[in-house]
């Protein structure tokens, strides 16, 4: 076992609010056995507040066929990981995305080209629900990749201080999707635990693997996976269009409105805010 999994074992341990775990179980249990694990991540782990925020989960399944009660949600999943969708338990509300255990551990590892899973768990999260100790040390095993990849997709620098690898690295994986995020999103997420960031990067350095450069490809199939799956959302999110409008307005400070037609038809307008929030910079 390598220091580093030391260290995601206990980050993935640490508590979390009382609320959290009886929701990540009700989220397991909507897909029955072939649920593995949940993580929590995202905003709302440091935030103290949960009442009117969004909840952000991970729920990894055994495999797609056994996770949903129709075959073209596990196609859809399958194709274009992952789904998600929206979710509510005593009062709180969250939306979840759904990986295989082989997905995951693939889409945190440095194959994958896209961004999108291991930019994520290079940054904190909680293991909230847990199968069995095999789903438990699957989940654990995935989280560790995501580090160094993510600090080997931005290579090193000779002399450069840990922290600005952490910030130069996330700057990069924010250009390379469609984002709502401030300009300097990278610098705030290793400013909220520098201490933490210096721990994972002395433990995930010796682990980085050549897997620097691509960017200009991340970017272009990034910001392409981003369109696809803001298209396959409005088939398997409910309420996907308010959803995306509230997500921009809260992470760019805007007040974008849906007007009626939008919300009808949720595709097509999300796809007609995409040029109108490019020019605006709401989204990069």
């Amino acid at each position: 076992m390598t220091q580093l999994t030391d260290l995601v074992i206990e980050e993935l341990s640490q508590p979390v609010d009382p609320r959290v775990a009886p929701m990540a179980a009700a989220i397991a249990a909507e897909h029955g056995s072939a649920s593995r694990s949940v993580l929590f991540y995202g905003s709302c782990l440091r935030d103290v507040a949960l009442d009117g925020a969004m909840l952000d989960f991970y729920l990894i399944v055994s495999d797609y066929r056994g996770a949903y009660p129709k075959r073209w949600q596990a196609a859809a999943n399958a194709l274009i990981p992952p789904n998600v969708f929206p979710f509510t338990h005593d009062g709180l509300a969250a939306k979840y995305a759904v990986l295989s255990e082989a997905d995951f551990a693939r889409l945190c590892g440095p194959e994958t080209l896209n961004v999108s899973v291991w930019a994520r768990f290079a940054q904190p999260s909680r293991l909230v629900w847990a199968a069995d100790d095999s789903a438990r040390q699957s989940a654990i095993a995935a989280v560790a990749r995501a580090a160094p990849t993510l600090l080997g997709a931005a290579g090193r620098r000779e002399g450069e201080d840990p922290l600005d690898w952490w910030r130069r690295a996330f700057a990069l994986t924010y250009s390379a999707e469609l984002r709502a995020e401030r300009k300097g999103r990278g610098v705030s997420v290793v400013e909220s635990d520098p201490d933490r960031y210096r721990r994972f990067g002395a433990a995930a350095a010796p682990l980085v693997a050549a897997n620097a450069g691509k960017w200009p490809l991340r970017r272009v199939q990034g910001k392409a996976l981003s369109v696809l799956r803001l298209a396959k959302a409005s088939a398997t999110y409910a309420g996907g269009a308010d959803y995306i409008a509230w997500k921009i307005n809260r992470h760019a400070g805007t007040d974008f409105q849906l007007k009626p037609w939008q919300r009808r038809h949720p595709l097509l307008g999300a796809l007609s805010l995409l040029p109108r929030l490019l020019r605006s910079g709401a989204i990069r």
